[in-house]
């Protein structure tokens, strides 16, 4: 996917259009997991619905192989990203399902995705630096349809949920801490739409090729890896709400070095690392907030709305932003934007997100699990 504007760009795309595909894809995060998980009450094997949403995701964007037509391609991304971003969220659920009281193993099973996302990106600039752009959306048709064959491979039988001793959505969406956190969560994820949508046009028109590209984009990655491995001794001497602010901090460092020295490499690679801290600490720490102000029977609901309030509307309003004003006021203040929009996060939380609770905030490791203990086992 960081080759999505590189591709939209080479057939035609203005960063306007641009902007708007990318709002697409992240304005289905809104409703469909919601939906799927409505569906999926009624199913004793959820795998079988994400089978069926992985199967329609990698038909749905084979039409890209024929079509480049801005609206076509907008319907095409607004049905693969429906079935693709319902299934997610499912899959992860039937993942801890599985685990049960193993939930030690989930960090493991989760870093996956970012080595498949580091060798892939970096595999596909390599081809696509000797095949073209033209190819890409061969290249997503073939993940997409190893997922599928790899999902028909898996099954899931419904265990029993315990609705006991959980306090209503209502009562906990109007606690203070609760609305600045979805707050928070929303400004972060919409100050990285510009990055999402526009960082590989930015490296393009620094005259990067798609192998770099892919390389960078791949050190951000590695970056995470390494916070998810070193997170727990992190949480050992520092409480959650002290992490989460250093890394709202960071984030408004990130998105300047971007905006107004990504022409100088050093400052570019320094960036990079610090996705470790703008998507990895700061996505960690939101997992375990999500989990304490939301128990019990509305856990899965609490987690549908950091989601859909986060990477959903977040992602939508910061890539359609970004779109919109990319070619106006170049991405210098796009990115500038995006800081302060970060920056707007970091007083949200320090003012009203868990600020006379510091004592409590220390992580328990619910989610966070040692990642070295699953690989020794393994």
């Amino acid at each position: 996917m960081p080759y999505l504007g590189l591709y939209l760009k080479s057939i035609g795309f203005v960063a306007a259009q641009i902007g708007v595909i990318f709002a697409v894809i992240q304005g289905t995060k809104l409703v469909s997991p919601s939906i799927l998980a409505w569906l999926s009450t009624s199913f004793n094997d959820r795998m079988r619905l994400i089978q069926i949403a992985a199967l329609v995701a990698t038909l749905a964007f084979g039409f890209l192989l024929f079509q480049q037509n801005f609206l076509t391609i907008v319907l095409i991304t607004f049905v693969f990203s429906f079935f693709w971003n319902a299934m997610l969220p499912q899959f992860e659920s039937i993942t801890l399902t599985k685990l049960r009281h193993r939930t030690n193993a989930y960090s493991g099973i989760r870093l996956w995705g970012s080595v498949g996302f580091i060798i892939t990106v970096v595999g596909a600039g390599l081809v696509l630096d000797e095949m073209g752009l033209a190819n890409w959306p061969l290249l997503v048709c073939f993940c997409l349809a190893a997922i599928f064959l790899s999902s028909i491979l898996l099954s899931e039988k419904r265990l029993t949920r315990d609705a006991k001793g959980a306090r209503s959505l209502t009562h906990i969406l109007k606690q203070k801490k609760v609305l600045a956190f979805f707050a928070v969560v929303f400004l972060i994820q919409a100050s990285h739409g510009a990055y999402y949508a526009f960082f590989s046009i930015l490296l393009d028109k620094l005259n990067y090729n798609e192998t770099q590209i892919g390389q960078l984009w791949s050190l951000g990655v590695l970056a995470e890896i390494t916070l998810f491995i070193i997170i727990q001794r992190v949480f050992k001497h520092l409480s959650l709400r002290s992490v989460l602010l250093f890394s709202i901090f960071l984030t408004v460092i990130r998105w300047l070095l971007i905006a107004w020295l990504c022409e100088n490499l050093p400052a570019l690679l320094i960036a990079q690392l610090l996705h470790a801290a703008s998507f990895g600490a700061f996505h960690v720490v939101c997992i375990q907030l999500t989990h304490r102000y939301f128990q019990g029977a509305i856990h899965d609901k609490g987690q549908a709305l950091y989601s859909s309030i986060g990477y959903g509307a977040g992602g939508m309003f910061g890539g359609l932003m970004a779109g919109l004003l990319w070619d106006s006021i170049g991405s210098n203040w796009v990115f500038s934007i995006a800081s302060v929009l970060s920056a707007v996060a970091f007083w949200i939380a320090w003012k009203w997100l868990e600020k006379n609770d510091e004592d409590e905030l220390h992580a328990l490791g619910d989610g966070i699990s040692s990642i070295r203990g699953s690989y020794l086992k393994a």
